[in-house]
């Protein structure tokens, strides 16, 4: 009899133990399922939207950090989501600032882009598109908008507006010329870039301001 029950003990425990296991790897396949199923729906949605939203945010961050090293694989792609973004927000809150004048700010956009588009092409020993260069300096907007936004709660017509412009011309091109030399390898060029960037985004302040 003793040794009848101890064989229906190890039968009982054997047959538990089984059990939790098989718990076990069906919970986790269970969750495995579910984190592939989440990964596979959010690449089939960017793969229909045709943006990463992921790179989207990378790129704002170095905009907005101009001493944070710029990723060059990521800046190299032609992203227009992001620069037609902020130059509808450039455009809105020039307006809300009662500047009608919003419409010069798309044109300027075209002809910087292709003048520095030219100027890089002539520096650098690889060729870059015109999308890139309209994302690069799209992106670089930002702090622009900054600087609209501001203009709708108080006049920039003084010092102090006009040393905000400054800094922010040259926050601007600072950022667009460090992402520039890392997409482009032009390393000691950063000044060379810089001053032309600085013109275009002066034009911005300018309507900006006045």
């Amino acid at each position: 009899m003793s040794n009848l029950g101890q064989c229906d003990s190890d039968f009982y425990q054997s047959n538990y133990t089984i059990d939790n296991q098989e718990e076990s790897c069906n919970d986790s396949t269970a969750y495995g399922n579910l984190y592939g199923s989440r990964k596979y729906n959010n690449q089939i949605k960017t793969l229909k939207l045709g943006i990463n939203f992921d790179h989207i945010w990378q790129k704002t961050l170095t905009v907005l950090n101009p001493l944070k090293p710029a990723d060059g694989s990521i800046m190299n792609e032609t992203d227009l989501a992001g620069p037609i973004l902020f130059c509808v927000a450039l455009g809105a809150t020039l307006l809300l600032a009662g500047k009608v004048q919003f419409g010069y700010v798309y044109g300027m956009s075209a002809i910087g882009c292709l003048g520095i588009h030219a100027l890089l092409n002539l520096m650098s020993s690889s060729e870059v598109s015109c999308g890139c260069v309209a994302s690069v300096l799209g992106y670089c907007l930002l702090p622009m908008v900054i600087l609209s936004s501001s203009a709708i709660f108080f006049s920039l017509q003084g010092t102090i507006g006009t040393m905000s412009a400054l800094v922010i011309i040259g926050w601007c091109s600072l950022s667009a010329s460090k992402i520039f030399i890392s997409a482009l390898d032009m390393e000691g060029q950063q000044l060379l870039i810089a001053y032309p960037c600085a013109l275009l985004y002066g034009l911005f302040a300018l309507l900006t301001v006045f």
